[in-house]
């Protein structure tokens, strides 16, 4: 009778610890959703203008120097396809009429050194943009929050072409000469403008090509930093930047 008791005893503890355990275990996943919930909450909430202003800025500044450190080193144009420069259009048809003359080392010159003068050029480009966000109004860095993908890229291109042009084209015309490629341009100009028989003389001067060229190129590295940070969350490595996206994504919704 003992043992029975016992037997009853032991079974009606172990029921008691299972069902307190299963109760602890369902207060601590209720605590968990209960703090999801509240995490996804407070992402969506509508930032104040300065949470706004400041995240655009924070996102754009992470955005300038990653562009600007990949471009502006070695092969950081050349061995970029979205932004490589190659022979400008009116001159790839002597090009191809260089190659066929076996001039073919000439030309990749040419394209090599149009290029290192682009990355050289380049290392000039953060000063620019800073310069560029320091002058963004609350109401501009709003617009880019809630604009298109590429709202803060078309906002560069509208604030920083000018200064960019003005400050890339010294550098360049410089780049141009230190790396060799006005001369390997001239020469391959020169070389194709002496062919009988071809339509079309290519002018020597390079340098307002590739100074435009470095620039596009820049804007397409930078709209496509812009993209990972609204994009993915493993690009925004701060609160505020998971906040200020965070709600953005939301509003967009």
């Amino acid at each position: 009778m003992k043992k029975h008791t016992l037997l009853l005893h032991t079974l009606f503890t172990i029921l008691f610890l299972a069902g307190n355990i299963k109760q602890a275990q369902s207060q601590f996943l209720d605590k968990l959703i209960k703090k999801a919930t509240t995490s996804s909450t407070s992402s969506s909430e509508k930032p104040s203008d300065q949470e706004i202003s400041g995240g655009i800025k924070e996102a754009l500044q992470q955005g300038i120097i990653k562009s600007s450190d990949q471009l502006s080193a070695v092969n950081g144009f050349f061995n970029n396809a979205a932004v490589k420069i190659l022979f400008p259009p009116q001159a790839q048809k002597a090009e191809a009429t260089l190659r066929k003359l076996g001039l073919n080392k000439l030309c990749d010159n040419v394209i090599l050194s149009l290029n290192r003068a682009a990355e050289d050029a380049a290392k000039q480009a953060k000063p620019v943009f800073i310069s560029a966000l320091k002058q963004m109004s609350v109401k501009d860095a709003t617009s880019i929050l809630l604009g298109p993908s590429d709202a803060a890229t078309q906002y560069f291109k509208r604030t920083t072409t000018d200064s960019l042009a003005a400050k890339f084209r010294p550098v360049v015309h410089q780049s141009l000469d230190k790396v060799g490629a006005t001369q390997y341009y001239s020469q391959a100009a020169t070389a194709y403008n002496k062919v009988p028989f071809t339509s079309g003389k290519v002018d020597p001067d390079i340098e307002n090509y590739v100074t435009q060229k470095a620039i596009n190129g820049l804007f397409v590295e930078i709209a496509q930093q812009e993209l990972q940070i609204r994009q993915n969350l493993s690009s925004r490595p701060t609160a505020l930047l998971q906040k200020v996206f965070g709600y953005a994504a939301q509003a967009k919704k």
